[in-house]
Formats: structure tokens, C-alpha cells, sequence
């Protein structure tokens, strides 16, 4: 089912974390002077749901996003990234591109644990159809080309492609089935043919230094090689609730930054993962600084919400060095604002619950990791080229000085 030739100004918003008992949250309606998306929560959803951020209390109120092209707080998250956008405008082609169209358009296999209904009564997402699976690579890929390339595509290949299913990315991607479970598949373009290998590399590398990642596998197809990774927001046949940390720092009304994203775990995480979450998010900042990953901005943070509304880190996700040399960050780090050092991340140590000497020593035990990087890229299969290049910006004395200062 799709949205009729004259489309409808409000459609339906559903919790889908148990997706066989899909509940009301309430209706979404297009809000012309802002270009966005309101939400006005269902009566059953303010007497038995829960605030789908905090920016989102259980009213009767309806919810106006404060800024232009943008949804109400947490639904904001459900919309396609810019890769599903695009694939929308191309594919499906709806009548008007409205911010309400990408939310429907986004389909049922959207990030998280909501989805958008055409009715109130029972959930009609927009449907494409069973997911492909390993064999079909090939075919998938041939879509993403089309689609790059501006090209018709049939009925039958749009089926391939699912536009709602990360947040933020504008490479080329798709959804499919892999042992059972639901995996993103991430193609190159033509500008880095070796990212998704790229990716691969950085994610395990940052494991080695205590970081916890999204599983990764390479996939290689007949002209090339696709990273898949499993979906972090499905588990045991649910879908789980979860917001970016720029839905969940708009919604505090604090700045992007990696200390504020901290206190906000502190604030709502688990009191027994407190710590621990403490020193996860300080390594992946310094990680994060020491592979010039400044590609590091608010979508690409996680937090998922568990039942009991307490948030939890989710696995990292799109790490990998940018090759730009930038010599900044996407979020705020430290004193000096979001300078890509070590010294500004240590200057931040205290909100992270970490002495000086124990924020010295993490920093110490991942620029270590980092220090092997280009041989733990080589045996993923980065040819010498790409090490070469990379280590143009990841070894360039800026932060190669860096690594060596906290020998």
C-alpha cells in the first residue's frame, strides 16, 4: 500500500518493540511552518506508554519540533538517513517530498522500534517485501549502481533496497538476511572503493582497544567488497527503542559534545554500568581522535533504551579514518573546544568519573592499539595504496607526535 495521489497531511506512529503486538503511540502531522513533523500522543500511550525522549513528556499536548526540517524529538530518528532520502526521491517517487513522505516512505525495517502507519486503528507501514539474502548480493549491488547512476529501475529490483535503515549516512547501503538475523550491508563509491574494508579495519582495531563495536564481516561480490553489520537494534525477535545522541543532547538542551553525552549516560544509564560506560565513551573519543575519525558528529552515537527507560551505549558504528587531516572533531571534546588532541580530551577527565592518572592511562592503552594500526589494516586486506595514503593523515606528526608523547 502506498500514500494516495493527494497525500494526507497526518499519518500514525507505533511502538513495534514486540512486532507482533504492534501498540499506538499517536499521529504525526505535517507542520508547514516549521517544514516538519509534530507528534500528539494517543490517550492509551499517555496512560500505559512511556516519553519517547525527554523532550517528549507523556501530554495531551502536541509536540512542535523546535527547529525547521526536523521531527518531534525521538521521532526525528525514525526518518531514512540521507542514502534512504535519496533512494525515495528515485525509486518511489511520491507525490510531494515532505519530511511526513520520507517517514512513511522509510518502510517497516526502519532503525529502532517505531514505525509510521497510514491508519490509527491497525499498523500499515509501507511494505517492499522479504529481505534478500547472501546469494543475492550481486543483484543488490547492480540496484545501489543503478541508483548511483540515476538509472531506471524495475519493480522487482526495488524490492532490494530498504531506505530507512541507519541513521545519518549518505553511502550508498541495504538491508538483508544473514544466519538468520538482519544485517546493514554498506557498499563503496567510486571516491573510496576501500571503505567498506576501511571500516572493517578501524571497528576490529577499536575493539582491541577495549571499545565495544557492531559486528562486522566483509562480503565480497563479483566487483568488489561490501561490509555487512549486524543490526544492534534487533534482538531475540524484538526491536529495541533508541535515539541518537542528537536527539537525546537536543532534548537536554545541551551542546554536542562527547562530556555531555556522558552525563547523560550518567543521568539515565543503569547505576551498576555507570563506570564502565564512563570509560567506554572516553576511549572511543580518544580512539576516535587518534585514526582521525572526525566523522564522529551526533548520528553516529547510539544510546538504546532499555524497558525500564535507562540508556545504555550501543555498540560503535561508522568509525574509520576520514583522510582529511582536519585537526578537529565533529563533537566538542574538552577545553578547547572540539581540537582533536589528547591534552584537550584530558582536560575533560572528571566528567567522565576518571582521575587525571586513570584518563592518562586509557588514553595510553588505545594510542598503543593505534600504534599497530597499519599493520592490523594490512592483514584485513587494505592493499599498500590505501595504507599509504591513510597514513598520510594518521601518521602525519600531529597525531603521530601524540601517540609517541604518551608512550
Amino acid at each position: 500500500m502506498t500514500l494516495h495521489a493527494a497525500p494526507p497531511d497526518t499519518l500514525y506512529l507505533w511502538f513495534l518493540g514486540r512486532p507482533d503486538a504492534p501498540a499506538l503511540v499517536g499521529e504525526l502531522n505535517l507542520v508547514m511552518s516549521r517544514r516538519g513533523v509534530s507528534l500528539k500522543y494517543a490517550a492509551p500511550w499517555i496512560k500505559a506508554g512511556f516519553p519517547l525522549s525527554e523532550d517528549l513528556p507523556l501530554t495531551d499536548l502536541e509536540h512542535i519540533p523546535l527547529e525547521k526540517d526536523t521531527a518531534a524529538g525521538a521521532v526525528d530518528d525514525a526518518r531514512p538517513d540521507r542514502w534512504g532520502e535519496r533512494v525515495i526521491r528515485l525509486l518511489d517517487r511520491p507525490p510531494r517530498l515532505s519530511l511526513l513522505e520520507y517517514l512513511y516512505y522509510a518502510g517497516d525495517d526502519r532503525f529502532g522500534a517505531l514505525g509510521v502507519s497510514l491508519s490509527a486503528t491497525v499498523y500499515q507501514p509501507r511494505e517492499i517485501g522479504p529481505l534478500p539474502k547472501l546469494a543475492d548480493v550481486d543483484a543488490v549491488h547492480e540496484v545501489v549502481r543503478r541508483v548511483l547512476a540515476q538509472e531506471p529501475v524495475d519493480a522487482r529490483q526495488m524490492r532490494l533496497i530498504a531506505p530507512g535503515v541507519t541513521m545519518g549516512g549518505a553511502r550508498p547501503k541495504a538491508l538483508f538476511q544473514l544466519d538468520g538475523q538482519e544485517w546493514v550491508l554498506k557498499f563503496a563509491e567510486d571516491d573510496r572503493p576501500a571503505e567498506p574494508l576501511m571500516e572493517h579495519a578501524a571497528l576490529t582495531l577499536a575493539a582491541q582497544a577495549g571499545i565495544n563495536v557492531a559486528e562486522t564481516r566483509p562480503i565480497p561480490f563479483k566487483t568488489g567488497i561490501a561490509l555487512a553489520i549486524r543490526r544492534f537494534d534487533r534482538s531475540a525477535g524484538r526491536r529495541l527503542h533508541a535515539i541518537s545522541a542528537n536527539v537525546a543532547l537536543r532534548a537536554a538542551g545541551a551542546e554536542f559534545s562527547y562530556p555531555n553525552l556522558a552525563l547523560i549516560l550518567r543521568r539515565r544509564g543503569p547505576i551498576d554500568l555507570h563506570r564502565d560506560q564512563m570509560r567506554e565513551m572516553f576511549r572511543r573519543m580518544v580512539f576516535n581522535i587518534l585514526i582521525d575519525n572526525t566523522d564522529d558528529h551526533e548520528k553516529n552515537h547510539v544510546l538504546l533504551v532499555r524497558e525500564d527507560q535507562q540508556y545504555v551505549l550501543a555498540p560503535a558504528f561508522d568509525v574509520l579514518p576520514m583522510g582529511q587531516s582536519l585537526g578537529y572533531q565533529s563533537l566538542v571534546v574538552g577545553e578547547r573546544g572540539a581540537e582533536s588532541t589528547i591534552e584537550n580530551a584530558l582536560s575533560a577527565a572528571t566528567q567522565y568519573w576518571l582521575t587525571p592518572q586513570d584518563a592518562l592511562t586509557e588514553a595510553r592503552q588505545v594510542a598503543h592499539v593505534v600504534e599497530g594500526w597499519q599493520s592490523h589494516f594490512a592483514a584485513k586486506g587494505l592493499p599498500q595504496a590505501t595504507l599509504e595514503e591513510l597514513a598520510q593523515h594518521i601518521d602525519r606528526p600531529f597525531l603521530k607526535d601524540q601517540r609517541v608523547a604518551l608512550k
